[in-house]
């Protein structure tokens, strides 16, 4: 559903874009959103990125990967929809967009002026909290001209503990 689609229907409230990924950190970011969601009249966005295969001159295996990745794609969705709605009383808006990670989140968050603050999970593993808020760290302009607020939901963190923190 679009920006103008949601203002045309009466809903005008801010949205939480979550990444929906295999990562259990955007699990968690996907049960905070929901919840903060519910507690501030809010409403949550679920982006599902698939990266284009790189087989450029093996046209059917390329079609055969990207479809096996779109479905791959909206399973996850469905799965972190359903966790939001439990959380949030409300379905979420799902996404699934075709391009490198960055640059389709940079075209969402300027195309969607609902979208006000991005929640991201970050990794417990040894090698940093994950490539998307390692570089948010390092150049908050990353997401690109319209700047929004992100908040990152550690990974090490409970239910219990995000439940007492959101609500």
């Amino acid at each position: 559903m679009s920006e103008s689609n949601d203002v045309q229907n009466g809903d005008s409230r801010i949205k939480f874009l979550v990444i929906a990924s295999e990562a259990p950190e955007a699990q968690l970011a996907a049960f905070f959103a929901g919840r903060r969601a519910r507690r501030s009249n809010a409403r949550v966005a679920l982006l599902a990125i698939v990266e284009p295969p790189e087989f450029g001159h093996w046209a059917t295996v390329a079609e055969t990967m990207r479809a096996e990745a779109h479905e791959k794609a909206e399973g996850i969705l469905r799965e972190f929809a359903a966790e939001v709605k439990a959380q949030s009383g409300e379905d979420p808006e799902e996404i699934v967009r075709e391009g490198v990670i960055v640059e389709e989140l940079r075209k969402l968050i300027d195309e969607d002026p609902a979208i006000s603050i991005l929640v991201l999970g970050a990794s417990t593993e040894s090698d940093g909290p994950g490539p998307l808020v390692s570089a948010l760290a390092k150049n908050p302009a990353y997401l690109g001209k319209r700047r929004i607020p992100v908040t990152v939901v550690p990974g090490e963190m409970t239910r219990d503990e995000l439940r007492r923190l959101a609500g």
